[in-house]
């Protein structure tokens, strides 16, 4: 507002020579002051009398100028010896990603593949390796290897028993569904890699590695609820590489399982995936610590800390002697070069499948373990290397880095050490490499290695453990997760 004039002197009530160009504030004192406007000063005093009032009040407590209610209706709060219930907080919903429904589907799809395993290899029976729900074996010779209440968290299990690992689980998990129309994910307990597998070695043609993948893909197209999505919120573990089902050619190895039509869209948890491929997503390797309690890792965890590491790196491998310029050979005499700081296990033929005493022992004792590709981008031993809290060495990005991202740090440098392949074959000596790697450096990185146990092991227990999430939890809470965003975001093509 603008600011009423004090001036008494008669020239504010004289009539102005030229109105037209009057100032503001000479306008407003005219009008103000002029004995023919009653109207203005009745307004004036309404004015006035609202902001004496406003002034008042807030001088006074506020305490008085609100009267407290003689009588209120308003029940007294519970104290904590009320006999009336007090309502709980609701719980917090767990599923709240999604629920899964598991098709029960014909037994030519999983149990008969099971029942026949002594048949699923051409050399040797398979049952051993497929004992105890898929985790094989008991570990043995671990005595004095590991702290003696661990022992029975061991087993030597095959690294390619994901498919029966992940369906015992998927039977026993909290956001199953027993009815269909309640789920917003379909999972598809079909052993492919199993089913393959007893082909793969064999004089087999084209059809017979297709046979198992065909028959399940035409049943699951008739599902209601596939038809529904279009195979959107499926999804099935594939317990090999992804390379064994992308068979381009009728004489090339592998089946077509992943080309066929009806599989496009159906999401595959695979062991090594294909980076460019939506619809894979890599999952760990089995290795064979399975905790049967959130305090059986906690206390592997304390072990591998407190381990006292004599070598500074370690091979776990054998030479490739069909393969030109193996890049393993080098390996191999770099270390056998450097028997001071390096430490070999000879893993010809079959003696390191799946997994003994020896390895674990040398992971135990290492700082850093040399993991180059294997027969694929990916091997099982990078996760042996990790769970015994080793720091992964890799020369292959897609070895780790592009395949694992849900179960591994988001920033490489922070776990592991990369060197490019075509460096080593240049002459540079991974010893002094690794050498320039301060205690603290790789106290830290080992930390990292430590922290991330838990997501890279699959737990004994079918319901999982009490708090702590293995990597069956991260990939189902991952699969969920992005069910639920596919269809808030409408992705999909």
């Amino acid at each position: 507002m603008l600011p009423i004039s004090n001036n008494a002197s008669p020239e504010a009530h004289k009539k102005p020579k030229t109105p037209e160009f009057l100032d503001r504030k000479n306008s407003f004192n005219s009008v103000v002051f002029h004995h023919h406007h009653p109207r203005i000063w009745l307004l004036l005093s309404i004015l006035s009398i609202q902001i004496l009032l406003l002034l008042t009040l807030r001088s006074v407590p506020l305490s008085l100028s609100l009267p407290h209610p003689t009588h209120h209706s308003f029940p007294a709060p519970k104290t904590a010896n009320s006999t009336s219930a007090v309502p709980k907080p609701e719980p917090e919903d767990q599923c709240s990603s999604g629920r899964v429904f598991v098709y029960d589907v014909p037994d030519t799809f999983n149990s008969e593949i099971l029942a026949k395993c002594d048949r699923l290899n051409p050399w040797s029976s398979r049952c051993d390796a497929l004992a105890n729900g898929g985790l094989g074996p008991i570990a043995t010779g671990l005595s004095g290897i590991v702290p003696e209440n661990l022992v029975p968290a061991w087993y030597w299990t095959d690294q390619f028993v994901s498919e029966i690992v992940f369906h015992n689980r998927m039977l026993k998990h909290k956001c199953r569904v027993l009815e269909p129309e309640s789920a917003t994910a379909f999972y598809i307990p079909f052993y492919a890699g199993l089913a393959v597998g007893k082909y793969l070695w064999s004089n087999s043609t084209a059809e017979d590695r297709d046979l198992h993948c065909g028959m399940m893909l035409k049943w699951v197209q008739d599902q209601p609820y596939f038809k529904r999505s279009n195979g959107w919120d499926h999804f099935m573990t594939m317990g090999r590489i992804t390379w064994d089902f992308r068979r381009s050619e009728s004489q090339d190895w592998g089946s077509s399982c992943i080309y066929k039509p009806g599989m496009r869209n159906i999401t595959r948890l695979l062991i090594e995936r294909n980076p460019w491929d939506y619809f894979d997503i890599g999952v760990p390797y089995p290795t064979g610590f399975h905790p049967r309690s959130d305090s059986d890792v906690t206390e592997w965890q304390r072990f591998v800390r407190n381990r006292n590491r004599t070598s500074l790196f370690c091979f776990a491998g054998a030479t490739r002697g069909t393969i030109k310029n193996d890049f393993r050979g080098l390996l191999l005499n770099q270390c056998k070069n450097a028997t001071d700081t390096c430490t070999v296990v000879n893993c010809a033929g079959s003696r390191c499948s799946n997994g003994t005493s020896a390895i674990l022992q040398t992971f135990l004792s290492s700082d850093f373990c040399l993991q180059p590709r294997g027969d694929s981008f990916t091997r099982r031993s990078i996760f042996d290397c990790m769970v015994a809290g080793s720091i992964p060495v890799f020369f292959w990005r897609r070895t780790a880095y592009y395949q694992y991202e849900w179960f591994l740090p988001g920033e490489p440098e922070s776990y592991s050490v990369f060197i490019d392949r075509n460096a080593v074959k240049n002459g540079t000596l991974i010893k002094e490499v690794l050498q320039r790697y301060s205690k603290e450096e790789v106290r830290k990185m080992r930390e990292k290695v430590i922290d991330y146990i838990p997501k890279i092991v699959y737990a004994k227990p079918l319901e999982g453990l009490e708090t702590v999430k293995d990597a069956f939890d991260v990939a189902i809470d991952g699969v969920l997760r992005r069910f639920k965003e596919q269809e808030e975001w409408g992705f999909k093509w």
